[in-house]
């Protein structure tokens, strides 16, 4: 069985307020049917892990998504990132860059990569999501959409052929 080609990877606690940022952005697009084309996998888990790692073999593109802090995203920040130089060395919890080197380092290579940071305020145990971050959630919704169309587009165009 062949893997989709992107992935979308949401990190968050649904209980941990503006936390839930995340896992609520994968419900909306399950909402508007990305995964119908069969070329899209969408994951949820806590936190980023070393096994998230083998969940980047033999893909196109990954989007990884997670909350931030406050001041840490402007709101809604969508950027590419690269693999990260090293691994925390006594960490249950990485980044995603960390996860891409470990990616590097179990298969020879990972996929482009993008990191999509929604900005939140209050991540509370037992908080709902914040006014501010519900408009960051509604942002970040179409941005997702758009970039499955650029993916989806540069899965389309044949490889170029050296030398032509």
């Amino acid at each position: 069985m062949m893997r989709p080609p992107l992935l979308v990877l949401a990190v968050g606690n649904p209980s941990r307020g503006d936390d839930a940022l995340g896992p609520l952005l994968l419900d909306r697009l399950r909402g508007a049917g990305v995964e119908a084309a069969a070329d899209v996998e969408l994951l949820t888990d806590f936190q980023l892990q070393v096994e998230h790692a083998l969940d980047l073999e033999d893909r196109h593109a990954v989007l990884f998504v997670d909350a931030a802090r406050p001041g840490a995203a402007d709101g809604v920040s969508l950027r590419p990132v690269q693999a990260g130089t090293h691994i925390p060395p006594a960490s249950h919890a990485l980044s995603a860059p960390a996860v891409l080197r470990v990616a590097l380092q179990l298969a020879g290579r990972a996929p482009s990569a993008w990191q999509l940071a929604l900005e939140g305020e209050c991540f509370d145990l037992g908080a709902g999501l914040s006014p501010r971050a519900a408009r960051h959630l509604d942002q970040a919704a179409p941005l997702v959409l758009n970039w499955l169309c650029t993916q989806r587009a540069r899965m389309a165009r044949p490889p170029a052929v050296p030398g032509v």
